[in-house]
């Protein structure tokens, strides 16, 4: 009994952490407005994605680098170019790593 408690507390902590590091990805503006803009599904290019971010090109490839790792969108290469859209559970993860209040509807 007492290593099921442990086992869940080490699974509560990891699932606390992963959720923390999740929405620390989105906490910053960049990375916000980009994801806002891809909401909609559609793939865009960096080239339609720099007037979004405002922020020189080498920052824009880090916050999208970030996000990919975070697995909040995807890549692929079309040519020359790479095209990003939103993964289809973004929204899903982002909204099971915030936290869950008595009596409030998720």
């Amino acid at each position: 009994m007492d290593g099921e408690v442990v086992n869940t507390s080490t699974a509560i902590a990891a699932s606390t952490i992963e959720s923390a590091a999740l929405l620390s990805v989105v906490a910053d503006s960049v990375r916000w407005r980009l994801l806002t803009h891809l909401a909609d599904g559609r793939a865009r290019c960096v080239c339609d994605l720099q007037p979004v971010a405002a922020v020189a090109p080498n920052l824009l490839s880090y916050h999208l680098r970030v996000l990919r790792e975070a697995g909040l969108v995807s890549a692929r290469r079309r040519g020359r170019w790479i095209d990003y859209t939103i993964t289809d559970d973004a929204a899903d993860r982002l909204v099971a790593a915030l936290p869950t209040f008595p009596g409030r509807p998720r």
